[in-house]
């Protein structure tokens, strides 16, 4: 974006939204809804009630389209507890339900197909005895997760279930999938020169540890056709040494501009790349913002019997000293940008696809919340939309804002706190900041809080009926 390049808000709101037309798939602005929901589903993987509220809100509140948190594709990928699952054709019911719901709102709905590999949060009692699959025997360095390297026999097996996913998605008359690449999880684990050390034909160079992921697109592809919306979550940057100099960076741009254009398969792959940042998750980049502390070390408890480092994470976290130390070292490492964070790796990604095939589009992730910055980015070629998650659980109706103001008043800003994302190991996700709540006490604006985070469970699976009135008996 120009600075020095002021444009009226209408001329901002008219870029952001006019329709954007992909391969086999069109949306009707450029504001996606990222990847985020809450554990709102039952712990077998089936889905619940509330997730159809959540999903609406957001269709309803005026996005484009709306992706899916990670939906694991069998239940060895499993990253949390109840989150809805598309490991079986028993669960293509409740995803057309919420399809329905959503495109109610002239609103589209794209699945993301997820396996964790070795950063499973909360695997669950199904995982409780099982080492996490993954590219490597090597432990997740931030919460210390345990794996195995997976057999070729198993990579085959969930590049089908990969490919089963999509299918299902495709049968509930969902919009499209995206495969989630970035952010650490199981396909990251195999892109990342940081973390694959594969000595057979899935590890060594990019193009051999892009593999994995090909073979998936292919899978897909020929399980669901051409004709369905296919895209990809990548990183622009692994930025995999966050924590630890002494661990290998990951990824460079240069090596995810050729996977892209892997990926892109001869006009047979991905239709879309979704840029973000970052081989972990949590990561000071991903999502771009504060760390709550005390939330931190109140609701990090749960990661404790997860991995051989959490306990030491926890002490860190509890530690008036080491809190503050660890919270400075993370702004550091995360640096002064938070809106717009990744759009120099879009930039660079669009650039080198287009210079192959113009129809393949990117959207960026990275804390976007004002007009300004949103229709600069898009103007300038940085990307073709935007994805948002933060700033729209903060303001459902956020879409709505930005077509009148360049954003929401200050203090109903998303602060980038980050304790939504914190609150979610144990909590319904939703706007923890008080701050941001009307009332003329703290209490009053923590009940507003909570009335907010609770909303979605209304309206509840089975509402009250009225109970006629009690006839009195005849003499």
């Amino acid at each position: 974006m120009n600075p020095d390049r002021a444009f009226p808000h209408e001329e901002n709101a008219n870029v952001i939204f006019r329709p954007l037309t992909f391969r086999n798939l069109e949306i009707k602005n450029r504001l996606l809804r990222s990847n985020i929901s809450g554990t709102f589903d039952d712990y077998n993987g089936h889905g619940g009630h509330a997730r159809l509220n959540w999903e609406e809100k957001f269709a309803r509140g005026g996005v484009g389209a709306i992706l899916t948190s990670f939906t694991p594709v069998t239940v060895r990928g499993r990253i949390l507890t109840r989150y809805a699952m598309i490991d079986h054709d028993d669960k293509i019911p409740f995803w057309r339900a919420v399809g329905q719901r959503v495109h109610g709102h002239d609103c589209k709905l794209i699945m993301q197909l997820s396996h964790s590999g070795r950063q499973q949060d909360l695997g669950g009692v199904e995982n409780l005895h099982l080492r996490a699959q993954s590219s490597t025997d090597k432990r997740d360095y931030f919460h210390g997760i345990l794996c195995r390297a997976m057999s070729r026999p198993e990579i085959a097996e969930i590049v089908r279930l990969f490919a089963q996913g999509a299918r299902r998605a495709r049968e509930a008359g969902l919009d499209g999938v995206e495969l989630h690449g970035a952010n650490g999880y199981l396909i990251t684990q195999f892109l990342s020169s940081g973390i694959n050390d594969r000595k057979d034909e899935y590890g060594g160079n990019w193009e051999a540890r892009a593999r994995f992921v090909l073979e998936i697109v292919r899978a897909i592809r020929a399980e669901v056709g051409q004709d369905f919306h296919l895209q990809m979550k990548i990183n622009g940057e692994d930025h995999n040494a966050w924590l630890y100099p002494w661990q290998k960076p990951g990824n460079t741009l240069d090596e995810t501009l050729r996977i892209c254009r892997l990926l892109m398969d001869d006009g047979k792959g991905v239709d879309a790349f979704h840029v973000s940042s970052g081989s972990t998750f949590p990561h000071p980049r991903n999502p771009p913002g504060d760390l709550p502390m005390r939330d931190l070390a109140r609701w990090y408890d749960g990661m404790i019997s997860q991995g051989t480092r959490a306990g030491f994470n926890h002490a860190i976290f509890s530690n008036r000293v080491t809190a503050q130390a660890f919270r400075a070292f993370w702004r550091w490492r995360r640096g002064r940008v938070i809106e717009g964070i990744n759009l120099p790796y879009a930039r660079a990604i669009r650039a080198a696809v287009h210079a192959v095939d113009p129809s393949v589009a990117v959207i960026c992730t990275g804390g976007f919340q004002h007009a300004d910055v949103i229709a600069g980015a898009i103007r300038e070629g940085d990307c073709d939309a935007v994805s948002i998650a933060r700033p729209l659980i903060a303001n459902n109706d956020l879409p709505q804002i930005l077509r009148q103001a360049n954003g929401p008043e200050r203090r109903r800003e998303c602060t980038y706190c980050n304790k939504c994302l914190i609150n979610d190991l144990e909590n319904p996700l939703g706007c923890y900041e008080v701050s941001r709540f009307p009332g003329d006490s703290f209490e009053d604006r923590y009940q507003a809080m909570i009335a907010d985070v609770m909303s979605v469970f209304d309206p509840p699976a089975f509402p009250p009926t009225p109970t006629p009135p009690r006839q009195e008996a005849q003499p």
